[in-house]
């Protein structure tokens, strides 16, 4: 099994062990568990849920077209 070394720094150190003591795992468990949860390739389903329920949200055929017209450069 791949084997990975993180450098804490106390005060995280804690919290990782805070953490994994509280959930009755081990430490190295408990990153393994956030790592998939988080590096996860995919949106959370809550997040798709929020599609189209902002009704104030401008659409994309309701903003204004964009300008073609050059901007002006700044010379050096």
């Amino acid at each position: 099994m791949p084997q990975v070394t993180l450098y804490l720094d106390e005060a995280t150190q804690a919290l990782l062990t805070d953490a994994a003591r509280a959930d009755g795992v081990s430490k190295s468990r408990w990153v393994a568990e956030l790592i998939r949860k988080q590096a996860h390739p995919s949106w959370p389903p809550q997040w798709l849920a929020l599609a189209g329920s902002f009704a104030d949200f401008p659409l994309r055929d309701d903003l204004p077209e964009p300008s073609t017209d050059d901007v002006a450069r700044i010379g050096f």
